[in-house]
């Protein structure tokens, strides 16, 4: 099985996320991880409240291959944050004959040497980047609500619904 493990804050789910996510489906499983603690402490919306936008997103999405992950709360040690390398080893252990590719984003790509274990993680598993095709980030939608813009053409139409139902960014 070919496992493809795309990691991000979602916070929120964006048009540039599905960007990327389409264009994996040659993968049997992506999994998508949110964020349990940022490693660079960036600040995010709770852990529940980003997994239920998650799930209107991958409802919204209709891809068969896509899964919600919750690895990452699974393995979490307050007050620490999770690595990449540790997430990507208890999946490993989960799924022992699995091959793994991480997904990164090209912001991550340029830091990779910065991760924890970064050259373990490169020889146990694949490294794909793979830049958005649509240039739409969680924070053009965060901007666009904090000045009473609109996001529809920011996020898919389920994910809008429940941040405006929700009051979120505001």
């Amino acid at each position: 099985m070919k496992i493809a493990v795309f990691g991000s804050a979602f916070n929120p789910p964006s048009l540039g996320h599905k960007s990327v996510i389409e264009r994996l489906g040659h993968f049997d499983k992506v999994l998508l991880v949110p964020s349990i603690s940022h490693a660079w402490g960036k600040s995010m919306l709770t852990y529940e409240i980003r997994l239920e936008m998650i799930a209107a997103f991958i409802t919204d999405l209709d891809l068969d291959n896509v899964e919600l992950s919750t690895l990452e709360k699974e393995i979490y040690i307050p007050e620490q944050s999770v690595t990449t390398f540790a997430l990507l080893n208890s999946l490993q252990e989960k799924e022992l004959t699995a091959d793994i590719t991480f997904i990164i984003g090209p912001d991550n790509l340029m830091s990779f040497t910065k991760f924890y274990k970064s050259d373990e993680i490169v020889q146990r598993w694949g490294v794909m980047a793979c830049p958005e095709t649509l240039p739409i980030r969680s924070t053009d939608i965060r901007n666009a609500l904090r000045s009473g813009g609109d996001i529809s053409d920011l996020t898919t139409a389920s994910v809008r619904e429940y941040i405006v139902e929700h009051h979120l960014y505001e």
